[in-house]
């Protein structure tokens, strides 16, 4: 992926509310390009440089390496969640309908 895509996730990234989340695929929706995979190498590359426990897959789980880390984060921001994982359909975030974007 290129600079500019590898800019973009990162931007969307950081707009994602706290307590919120979004997943691979819906940022590579709202992106137009990149697909989940596309998502997931920018963050793995570069996640630590934003809110990266608000990047989830559609499952709501994250790897196995980041759970621990990620479930102090959800727990401080309140995200919503279910058998140790985010609740995605109630802290999925609406990027697209949020009048403040």
């Amino acid at each position: 992926m290129n600079e500019e895509f590898t800019e973009d996730v990162l931007r969307l990234v950081q707009e994602i509310p706290p307590g919120r989340v979004l997943t691979y695929g819906a940022i590579a929706r709202i992106l137009g390009q990149g697909g989940p995979r596309g998502v997931g190498g920018v963050m793995k590359r570069e996640g630590d440089s934003v809110a990266w426990w608000r990047v989830v897959r559609a499952d709501g789980t994250l790897p196995a390496h980041l759970v621990i880390d990620a479930q102090e984060h959800w727990h401080l921001e309140g995200t919503p969640l279910r058998r140790g994982a985010v609740d995605v359909a109630a802290a999925c975030w609406d990027a697209e309908a949020d009048p403040s974007r």
